[in-house]
């Protein structure tokens, strides 16, 4: 018995770090998982890799400052499925620590519109469709930054910070519909968007200084999302949950 058996859980930024590490360990637990990447290729090559290890798994192309690519991959699903029980809304960019003065109006737009405009809009497209069942779960995929200063640029910083009140009000208008809602907050995480600069001193300084001494897997913050989205969790809402080696508390 897998802790998501039956289920079908949506994960945006699903082809690769930390969207793939969750869509490999949902479905290792049961669910049906469609890995939804504006990468398409990338989204059905997670999924084609799942299913030849024995897994249910659909890749769809899902571009999330697209709302027709949202709403045809939602649709799809719906289609195929019947139904979302899980999201996960993973996908996301950063600024590489664009100080506002260095921050123009397009990088700025651009932020919003991927990780912040983005969860809405998939969100929008997908929790009719919980509530109309009357139960659902959405983990979104905040960050460190959305805590505190200095985990990123402007942009990122602001972007992160609204995804944990974007979580919070969430909770609060559809927690009674039977929609439960939480974020992570990852730390330093081994993914393409860290490796450019996880070595750098300041990186190294704050892992040096972090009590797990290591930078994060992306299967650290799975191990975190599958938690989340479990009935282990059904009394936690509107959290949003550090997963960065004590980072934060550090600090």
């Amino acid at each position: 018995m897998g802790k998501l058996d039956g289920r079908v859980a949506l994960v945006t930024g699903g082809a690769s770090g930390i969207g793939k590490a969750q869509a490999v360990l949902f479905e290792k637990q049961g669910a049906t998982v469609v890995v939804a990447d504006r990468d398409e290729s990338g989204a059905r090559e997670t999924a084609g890799a799942i299913a030849a290890d024995g897994g249910n798994a659909l890749g769809v192309a899902l571009d999330v400052t697209d709302e027709d690519s949202v709403a045809a991959a939602v649709s799809a699903t719906m289609s195929r499925y019947g139904r979302i029980d899980i999201l996960s809304n993973t996908a996301g960019m950063f600024d590489h620590f664009a100080q506002t003065l260095d921050t123009d109006r397009k990088l700025w737009d651009t932020m919003l519109a991927v990780n912040l405009t983005g969860i809405y809009t998939v969100t929008n497209a997908i929790l009719p469709h919980m509530i109309a069942a009357g139960k659902g779960v959405i983990v979104n995929i905040a960050s460190g930054a959305g805590l505190r200063g200095g985990g990123g640029g402007a942009a990122y910083t602001s972007t992160k910070h609204a995804v944990v009140g974007y979580t919070r009000q969430l909770s609060a208008g559809y927690g009674k519909q039977g929609i439960r809602v939480n974020a992570i907050a990852p730390g330093l995480i081994d993914t393409p968007m860290v490796a450019s600069f996880s070595q750098d001193e300041d990186t190294l300084a704050g892992l040096r200084q972090q009590p797990a001494g290591r930078l994060g897997k992306p299967e650290d913050i799975a191990n975190a999302a599958l938690f989340l989205v479990s009935d282990d969790a059904d009394f936690i809402h509107a959290v949003t949950l550090p997963v960065d080696g004590g980072l934060i508390e550090t600090l």
